[in-house]
């Protein structure tokens, strides 16, 4: 079959090969990665080490920003054309509110020890002392020196708050009232969410517990899974999502292309949230990329498998929402788990997360992209993923610390779940609340009308899509698809089957 030339080539192609696998192998399953040398010892350039870091996790930051037009494109992609450019504008005032809000209030909740009262009122920091000081070079290498500038590290965090408020956006969209949007985005920006980070990041009791939370999968994304839940079931499903048999009807999004091209811009964003976690530009962030690909490789995968099982198609938007699942799921862990535990754990998220949006609908739950199912119950799958699975061969693994199916008994596993327990009470006291006193306000929904009509136009003025694109396609005209119904009979079908 082979010549000898072809053969001997062959034979070092696969020892190449080989080779190649044990060596990523070795490096993957090696204890504590990221501590094997001194970063500030003798020899190391302090000042490049330092300037490193900063463009490092500034770089981190501008990806996990990135995430923001991924979140817009996935929920317009799998809503209705009528609502693109209301999704588009409650995304871009997550990230203008919740930068501006989180400065001023929610990093002085988040992280205690840095608020200052004073520096609320001094504009240039907000409630950010030292926004703009530089760290001090002097310090390295000594047990209190932090090689991030404060403005960099309030960026980074930053853009975790608006990821945590934009994942409400898709479980209530097509029927929520912008200024109560607004509402809820400037609350959870600056009161929920940072609440829930002091008690792991900011040095408070979960911290103290030995909770693990490395990247978010239960203070990001169960703080807003959560949410989003409680916010779907206060506002009440779509016009026309379920019959009256209680039955659910299939309202499908205008634009598949769009969501899966958001799901690879969050893909992309994920490089950012995972490998920036680490905090520093070391010899960990590579294999963080790594174990992030992994994760959302066979989250897709498994929810592409389960969808086919169990509606008889390999569903796309299954298959997409199965990625982030992995991603979401394989946040809290990924610092402390070899690839097996990685890939295991973004596996079965997609399993968890096809079945989890089934469930949820015939619970009679609208949630039309899925965000509490991919964030809420694949982050709270995330967490108990690193109770089971956390090893001593992580970049950041030890053995003070192993996970039930490794050794380490059922302590952090505990920790893990009553920690889970803890987000999902607190954010669905304070989201009923919030969300609730929307209600009672009568400013939380929509009117009939307007949500029929399409929020493009009843809360902003002008549609999402200009009127060139709302050309025949078949008999049927993307304007009368954007409402459910046939460019016949759209005047007279009745309002419960025009969404």
């Amino acid at each position: 079959m082979f010549g000898k030339g072809k053969k001997k080539k062959f034979i070092a192609g696969v020892g190449l090969t080989a080779l190649g696998s044990a060596g990523l192998g070795l490096l993957l399953s090696s204890p504590a990665v990221a501590q094997t040398y001194d970063r500030f010892g003798e020899g190391a350039d302090v000042a490049q080490t330092v300037i490193l870091d900063n463009i490092f996790i500034f770089f981190c930051a501008v990806l996990v920003f990135l995430m923001q037009p991924g979140f817009a494109l996935v929920e317009a992609g799998l809503t209705r054309a009528k609502n693109a450019g209301n999704i588009m504008m409650k995304n871009v005032m997550d990230v203008c509110l919740g930068v501006l809000v989180f400065a001023a209030v929610g990093w002085g909740i988040a992280y205690p020890g840095d608020f200052s009262i004073g520096s609320l009122f001094g504009f240039a920091e907000f409630g950010v002392p030292g926004l703009l000081d530089m760290p001090d070079l002097a310090e390295a290498g000594t047990d209190d020196f932090y090689p991030l500038g404060v403005g960099v590290d309030f960026l980074f965090q930053a853009a975790f708050a608006a990821a945590a408020a934009t994942i409400v956006s898709g479980a209530v969209a097509g029927r929520t009232n912008f200024k109560a949007y607004i509402i809820y985005s400037v609350v959870i920006t600056g009161l929920i969410y940072p609440i829930v980070v002091s008690w792991q990041w900011g040095g408070g009791w979960l911290a103290e517990a030995g909770f693990v939370d490395f990247a978010g999968s239960g203070l990001v994304h169960m703080t807003g899974g959560v949410a989003a839940l409680v916010g779907a079931i206060v506002l009440g499903p779509r016009i026309g999502k379920f019959g009256k048999d209680g039955k659910p009807r299939p309202i499908p999004g205008h634009s598949v292309p769009l969501a899966i091209v958001g799901v690879f811009l969050l893909f992309i964003g994920w490089f950012g949230f995972n490998p920036g976690s680490q905090l520093q530009a070391d010899v960990a962030v590579p294999v963080l990329g790594v174990l992030t690909a992994f994760a959302a490789a066979s989250g897709g995968f498994a929810a592409m498998a389960t969808s086919w099982i169990a509606q008889k198609k390999p569903d796309v938007s299954m298959a997409g929402n199965g990625v982030l699942a992995g991603l979401v799921a394989i946040c809290s862990g990924i610092g402390d788990m070899t690839a097996f535990g990685t890939i295991i754990t973004g596996g079965v998220a997609g399993v968890i997360v096809v079945l989890s949006v089934i469930a949820i609908e015939r619970a009679r739950i609208d949630d039309p992209v899925g965000a509490f199912s991919v964030h809420g119950v694949c982050g709270f799958w995330g967490l108990l993923a690193t109770g089971l699975f956390h090893s001593a061969g992580g970049t950041n693994g030890s053995e003070e610390s192993l996970g039930l199916l490794t050794g380490g008994g059922a302590g952090l596993f505990v920790d893990q779940l009553v920690g889970g327990l803890a987000i999902a009470a607190f954010v669905g006291i304070a989201a009923g609340i919030l969300f609730g006193g929307l209600k009672a306000a009568g400013i939380l929904r929509v009117s009939e009308e307007d949500e029929v009509a399409g929020l493009d136009v009843s809360e902003h003025g002008s549609p999402g899509y200009g009127p060139d694109l709302f050309t025949s396609l078949g008999g049927t005209s993307l304007a009368a698809a954007s409402t459910g119904a046939s460019s016949i009979d759209v005047r007279k079908a009745p309002v419960a089957s025009r969404d």
